[in-house]
């Protein structure tokens, strides 16, 4: 079995890539963060972790060593000013010491782009191809991707919002450039099949779908396939595209930063320029798949609740926050808790089963409306809003994300712990925790934790507490409710 390095494996293509490897018989290692956002995936086992920043030149080191192939599958969407220099800092570590640990092929996932200028986040990302084929022993091997197709995927969200909820979308003339897009199931099967090739490769290969389109057909095509009404696009000269990014956000779950980039990506034509991709990887045995068969494949995964990763999970909306210390910690720094119990006659599992199925299309399980206007509240300031929704609507796992919440701790029958991502001045987080009672009944404890910034904090606090009233008792008093129906 060859060692297969693999960064970006928390990543919506990373966390699709690396099963496919593992199927091939290849020994995977890969480079994270945090350990802890790979606890739960399926195929945690079977893969050496390394945990550690891409910039430290020792984490990389260990990852690449005795490995043949690495692939680079990171690419930041950071509305940061230095997310550039900081991704050719990134880049210039990989490359030397995948030099230093005489890795033999390096493959990196770029994006289709037109000839001369380019947005930020397209130039960024030929400039860490460049610089990764700087290495003098290993051979660099980039494919340039346009718009990935595929449930979770970023690209489809942005499609799926727009169509679903605007019949009539004014839009900037970008919607009528063309764009070729991918089919993830073919992104994924270019990439697994550069760990097949007999001897290293260099050079840029594009791949895409069969055909372009224009964005505004690839609306209606979806539209089509959702059995919805096809939406109206009218494309006014005067939006520009920092306007076009606020509406994008506003419209859909993507998040400002993220909208910003894709949006800026769109600005020319993106197609595939050459197919000499074809003299190197032969195409899927079975065609490359068109763009309303991509989005028939994603809507029924969807459907499914099959979706394997998600761009919301993949995506952080900012720095790793801190987590929720334990409470002696709390000692000597303000922290405003609301905490609400409750007794059952329900069992741990049916209740830990309920409070699993939190956000997304369930809900909050009291007073959506003032959920959905906290949400809107947020969005329009520039945060994640309540749109992100779920990965799957049955199942949790360790670092999802829910709505604006991400998952941080998670012990199945005992403990959901989610920390907010949402705009507010402070660090919030919302906790539930399961146990048993020596006289035999379930104890629900039920927690909303604030730890407040400033001034500011303080009158956030005291301007929401009425309504916790409402909200978080309704909340713990519908959750045991729904618990005791469906124990019956």
């Amino acid at each position: 079995m060859s060692v297969i390095a693999v960064t970006g494996a928390s990543g919506y293509i990373g966390g699709r890539l690396v099963p496919l490897l593992l199927e091939q018989g290849h020994q995977i290692r890969v480079l994270t963060r945090d350990a802890n956002r790979l606890r739960d995936v399926p195929w945690r086992a079977l893969v050496e972790v390394v945990e550690g920043e891409l910039a430290d030149p020792a984490a990389v080191r260990q990852l690449c060593h005795g490995a043949h192939l690495l692939y680079y599958l990171v690419h930041s969407m950071s509305g940061s000013g230095h997310f550039a220099a900081e991704e050719e800092r990134c880049a210039r570590v990989v490359a030397e010491v995948a030099e230093q640990e005489a890795v033999s092929q390096l493959v990196y996932l770029s994006g289709l782009h037109p000839d001369g200028e380019l947005s930020e986040h397209l130039a960024s990302r030929v400039k860490v191809g460049e610089i990764l084929s700087e290495a003098k022993t290993a051979k660099t091997l980039i494919l340039q991707a346009g718009l990935v197709i595929g449930s979770g995927s970023a690209s489809f969200e942005m499609v799926r919002h727009l169509s679903d909820v605007l019949p009539v979308m004014p839009a900037p003339r970008w919607v009528r450039n063309h764009v070729q897009p991918i089919a993830v199931r073919d992104a994924l099967y270019y990439l697994a099949s550069c760990a097949q090739l007999d001897q290293p490769a260099a050079g840029t290969f594009d791949i895409g779908g069969p055909r372009s389109y224009s964005y505004a057909d690839l609306m209606k095509i979806y539209a089509t396939a959702a059995g919805i009404r096809e939406p109206r696009v009218w494309a006014l000269p005067v939006l520009t595209p920092r306007l076009a990014s606020h509406w994008v956000n506003l419209v859909t779950p993507l998040p400002r930063n993220l909208a910003r980039a894709l949006v800026q990506s769109l600005q020319h034509d993106c197609v595939v320029s050459d197919r000499k991709i074809d003299g190197l990887i032969r195409p899927p045995e079975k065609g490359l798949t068109d763009y309303p068969q991509a989005v028939r494949l994603a809507l029924e995964k969807i459907a499914a609740d099959a979706v394997e990763t998600s761009w919301a999970t993949a995506h952080p909306v900012s720095a790793p926050a801190q987590e929720l210390p334990s409470d002696p910690q709390w000692a000597g720094r303000t922290a405003y808790v609301d905490e609400r119990r409750a007794s059952t006659s329900a069992g741990a599992e049916q209740v830990f089963m309920v409070v699993h199925r939190i956000g997304g299309e369930t809900g909050y399980f009291a007073w959506p409306q003032l959920w959905k206007l906290r949400g809107l509240m947020d969005k329009i300031g520039g945060g994640v809003g309540l749109r992100r929704g779920r990965r799957s609507r049955s199942r949790l796992s360790l670092g999802d994300v829910v709505d604006w919440w991400r998952v941080e701790a998670l012990e199945p029958n005992a403990l959901l712990r989610l920390r907010a991502e949402m705009k507010v001045p402070g660090q919030a987080w919302l906790e539930f925790k399961i146990s048993t009672s020596a006289e035999g009944k379930t104890e629900l404890v039920q927690r909303a934790v604030f730890f407040p910034r400033g001034l500011l904090g303080r009158c956030y606090w005291w301007a929401v507490y009425p309504f916790h009233g409402l909200v978080f008792t309704g909340m713990l008093r519908n959750i045991i409710r729904q618990a005791e129906t469906e124990q019956n």
